[in-house]
């Protein structure tokens, strides 16, 4: 408590809107102050009571309140009768407390009107000694963020290591985003709250602010809290902010064996800006070549071995798996697919992550310029056959074991006369490398492309999806550098294919291409406009946004779309969920307007049309449903309109 007071003045430039006065953040600030100081109280008033004798507790002190509101009238045993019913109807048991306060009314006699009015202000001004704010689910919010908050308070006073810091803090808050949170291509949103949810928020910012302390100047960044419905916070960080944040994430986020544990997580990869450099080549007294190769993002760093033989051996082992899985994640964020094995030694287990010639070469150019910076070396001082390693450098220079050349993919037509576009193989490798090299060409799986890996000698496959070949058809001519010529290439070989399957195969598979490449470029992060609507003007800017797939509880899968958005100066995170419905298989999307919202949920609904109407050039359909709510209806058009974006995930 003492350290967030002692912080809460460095924390007001982040709590409010951007636009927020300096009055308006005091407030909240002294809201989220005084909501800390409630839990902290009735913790501390708690302490050695278990949950009956606090219950206890909690009656007797609400009877005297309900003694002192009522002038004496409800006094004794009726007060604690009153103070018992306040707490079952606190609880959520309203009908049964609703019964005993009437029939406390009619024994007492004084009127209902005047009974409720004790209750309702008991409820509104002492809600946490009615609800019990100090019960496990509300302390347990505080626990995490007071512990990241004592911990990196040590390590900023040299009492904890810094590093560990960082990467603990980092998988705690990762942890927290998979459950509560959101992570968008340049927006990393945690939600807060419920029950003096404001002291958990403000515990939260303090702690990211000491982190901002131990982090390098480049890694620094900022965030906005947006206060939500039902005492909830947003705690969200935008653009570059978000960008910065997300390197430390990608290198800390719970991971096995180099691949995350929660889909949230991938969006991390992109902001990763790995740094690779290699120390003491030398040879070894068996005869190997042997070097040091240190990679590092997010202030993290792993010190790997490297090893030139009959390949290139490039591995890290320690008894430590923490260790181990740091290191897999870092060769992840390096482009390598790396392998992680545990085997005894001993008493003891030891972990091991290893990648060869192949897997390596397929890495970001980062890591392969300091492959073969080794490989240079080893040649120069006359340790290894040049003739011998030759294939290893053209494989690092240019990362041919991916680029080389396009295996013989399947180009028909389905009976339906969908094109179809497929490479099978029972080499779990060749999947794996074509997988990748999608990634790489900045396509998304499940997305632009599906993929089964063999299994029981049976084939596995790449399958490209229709957005995925419109994609890369974008991506031949409004793409850039290494992600432009992969799908230049991948777009001519593919028209190569459809012309030796037929003329009608070519035909479709032309008409795939060019409907791709025709995509206008526009940006969606970014967007700035004005449009027209209902005879009114709105000014629109988009700050941030993401599109993902997901599946329903009955399997139905739905494409998600949140975009973070200024309209007409009210900003909010607006929700779009496709589907496919009715016989027609159409795709319909759905979203509502929040009565919680400036103006009201009809001023919602008209800004979140105008959004649509600006990003798309279509107006939403608008329904006042019998239920009160407000439902905007988006379909195929407005989809399409979406998908002309260059940074939409679905082209």
């Amino acid at each position: 408590m003492k350290k967030v007071e002692e912080l809460a003045g460095a924390l007001k430039p982040w709590i409010g809107r951007v636009d927020a006065s300096d009055a308006e953040r005091e407030g909240l600030a002294r809201r989220m102050l005084g909501e800390l100081a409630l839990l902290v109280h009735f913790a501390e008033t708690r302490r050695g009571m278990d949950g009956g004798r606090w219950r206890e507790e909690r009656a007797t002190r609400l009877s005297k309140v309900v003694a002192a509101l009522s002038g004496g009238r409800i006094a004794g045993e009726y007060a604690e009768r009153l103070a018992r019913a306040i707490i079952y109807y606190a609880e959520g048991y309203k009908k049964y407390a609703e019964g005993l306060i009437k029939s406390l009314a009619e024994e007492v006699g004084v009127s209902r009107e005047e009974v409720w009015g004790v209750v309702e202000f008991v409820l509104s001004d002492m809600y946490c000694l009615a609800r019990d704010c100090a019960r496990d689910e509300v302390v347990r919010k505080f626990v995490e963020p007071a512990l990241e908050l004592v911990m990196l308070d040590k390590a900023l006073n040299n009492e904890f290591d810094k590093e560990e810091a960082l990467l603990l803090f980092g998988e705690m808050y990762a942890t927290a985003l998979a459950g509560d949170g959101h992570v968008g291509r340049r927006l990393v949103e945690l939600t807060v709250g419920g029950e003096l949810g404001g002291g958990a928020a403000l515990l939260r910012l303090a702690s990211l602010h000491l982190l901002n302390k131990l982090l390098s100047d480049e890694l620094k960044f900022g965030v906005q809290t947006y206060i939500k419905e039902g005492r909830y916070y947003n705690i969200v960080a935008y653009g570059e902010n978000a960008a910065r944040f997300m390197r430390l994430l990608a290198v800390s986020a719970p991971s096995s064996g180099g691949g995350y544990l929660s889909d949230k997580f991938d969006q991390f990869v992109e902001a990763a800006k790995v740094e690779v450099r290699v120390d003491n080549i030398r040879l070894t007294e068996s005869g190997y070549v042997a070097a040091d190769l240190i990679i590092s993002e997010g202030d993290a760093e792993i010190k790997y071995n490297v090893y030139l033989w009959e390949k290139i051996s490039l591995e890290f082992l320690s008894t430590d798996r923490s260790r181990v899985e740091l290191a897999a994640r870092l060769l992840t964020l390096a482009g390598v697919d790396a392998e992680l094995k545990m085997k005894e030694d001993g008493k003891r287990d030891v972990w091991r992550v290893i990648a060869t010639t192949n897997k390596l070469a397929a890495g970001r150019e980062e890591l392969r310029k300091a492959l073969a910076k080794i490989v240079r070396k080893a040649i120069e001082s006359g340790w290894v056959d040049a003739r011998k390693v030759e294939g290893w450098l053209e494989k690092l220079e240019s990362g041919r074991v991916l680029r080389e050349g396009w295996p013989k993919y399947y180009v028909g037509l389905v009976r339906s006369g969908a094109l179809m576009v497929r490479y099978h193989s029972t080499d779990p490798d060749s999947i794996a490398w074509e997988t990748q090299r999608f990634r790489e060409m900045g396509l998304e799986e499940g997305v632009h492309f599906t993929v089964k890996m063999p299994e029981g000698g049976k084939a596995g496959y790449v399958r490209i999806l229709r957005e995925g070949l419109e994609r890369a058809a974008w991506l031949s001519v409004h793409g850039e550098g290494e992600r432009q010529r992969l799908a230049t290439e991948f777009v001519e070989y593919i028209l190569q294919r459809a012309k030796e399957a037929g003329e009608d195969v070519y035909r479709k598979a032309l008409e795939v291409v060019k409907e791709g490449k025709t995509r206008r470029a526009l940006m969606l992060e970014g967007f700035e406009g004005m449009v027209e609507l209902g005879g009114k003007t709105h000014v629109v800017k988009v700050v941030g946004w993401s599109a993902k797939l997901e599946k329903s509880q009955s399997g139905k899968k739905l494409l998600r779309i949140r975009i973070t958005a200024e309209v007409d100066g009210v900003q909010r995170n607006y929700e779009i969920t496709y589907g496919r419905y009715g016989k027609d298989n159409a795709a319909v999307g759905y979203a509502y307007a929040r009565s919680d919202a400036p103006g009201g949920k009809e001023a919602d609904a008209e800004r979140f049309a105008a959004l649509v109407k600006a990003l798309t050039g279509k107006e939403p359909r608008i329904i006042e449903r019998s239920n009160g709510t407000i439902r905007i209806e988006c379909y195929r058009e407005h989809l399409d309109g979406f998908m002309r974006y260059a940074d939409s995930q679905t082209p």
